[in-house]
């Protein structure tokens, strides 16, 4: 959409009462997610292109080439202890809050309804844009400068107001061994990383995680034979934060109806009080959607419904059709229908 004005008011309008949360659409900049962070850290005078390195190629499920990417480092004269990266995520969030309250004050937005944030992780942007040789620095400077943003935003925005979500993509990436430069202790880093994060987050800040295989195109970049990785960085994810997790979003490839896609989820290990969202929703298929519903509920008794990824990248005419897949999905669910 244009603008999150466009996002509060067309989402509240048809999920309005099925809203625990509403994000503000990470309209223009970042429509594709974390892209212009890559603009940011080529424009800092700190980081140049490594020439010692190959570039990152990035392919989709199906082996599609999508695009490749040199990748970062400091240079030479750079002190780390006083880089810092604007990543814009404070400035951006605030505004839109405003725009949020206002449409709340003229009854468009629902009362009961928080102001979701989406932050990406450190790895992000260290796995997609910083050389290996320069990656642990890399994500030293950019937590220290995403904890920063997520200060600010927690002292210019009411925490009653206000929900946290983390968007966990290379990590789950990582787990699918997507990336050449694997560190060994790779789940131990996910893991301790994904805990500090949590850990800025206080207690009366709605906090979630959003898992993700990508989709620069509207497509994963891994299909996943099953939901077995998703169900441990969820179990994982709560062994860490200390915490309550309200909410985790996982992520169901269109097609898989398969009862043994969904078995991991008997495994599930977290808070009772942690509210699961199954990614299963595709735009004009209410039939699959009944489908999936049905036979995730044969593996875990209670969830909430989503789309497999963000809407950022998809064509703005689908736009209507997955707020009526939605709209659809969450009366089957509250009508306890199979």
């Amino acid at each position: 959409m244009d603008n999150c004005e466009e996002v509060f008011s067309r989402v509240s309008d048809k999920l309005g009462e099925h809203l625990c949360r509403i994000p503000d659409g990470e309209t223009g900049e970042r429509s594709r997610w974390i892209f212009f962070q890559r603009q940011m850290l080529l424009d800092h005078p700190a980081t140049e292109i490594d020439p010692t390195v190959a570039e990152l190629e990035l392919r989709q499920w199906d082996g599609k080439p999508l695009r490749a990417l040199p990748l970062l480092r400091f240079r030479e004269d750079a002190n780390l202890d006083d880089v810092h990266f604007n990543t814009g995520y404070d400035k951006a969030a605030v505004y839109s809050y405003g725009v949020f309250t206002a449409k709340r004050n003229e009854g468009v937005v629902p009362r009961h309804a928080r102001f979701q944030v989406c932050l990406p992780t450190p790895m992000a942007n260290g796995f997609m844009y910083a050389s290996h040789k320069a990656r642990d620095d890399f994500l030293d400077v950019y937590e220290r400068s995403l904890l920063k943003a997520l200060g600010n935003i927690l002292t210019d925005i009411p925490h009653a107001d206000l929900a946290i979500q983390f968007d966990v993509c290379i990590e789950v990436l990582l787990f699918e061994n997507y990336y050449e430069h694997r560190p060994e202790d790779y789940k131990k880093r996910v893991f301790s990383m994904l805990g500090r994060l949590a850990g800025e987050v206080p207690i009366d800040v709605e906090l979630g995680f959003h898992l993700c295989y990508g989709s620069p195109y509207d497509e994963p970049l891994v299909r996943p034979k099953d939901m077995a990785i998703l169900v441990e960085l969820a179990s994982g994810i709560d062994a860490v934060v200390d915490r309550v997790v309200d909410f985790i979003h996982m992520p169901v490839p269109q097609g898989r109806t398969e009862p043994e896609f969904y078995e991991p989820l008997r495994s599930l290990n977290i808070s009772p009080d942690t509210r699961i969202f199954l990614g299963l929703v595709f735009q004009g298929d209410p039939d699959g959607d009944k489908t999936r519903i049905a036979v995730a509920k044969e593996c875990l008794a209670e969830f909430g419904v989503a789309t497999e990824c963000g809407w950022g990248r998809t064509d703005p005419d689908n736009v209507a059709g997955l707020l009526i897949s939605h709209l659809q999905a969450a009366q089957i669910l509250d009508s306890g229908q199979q």
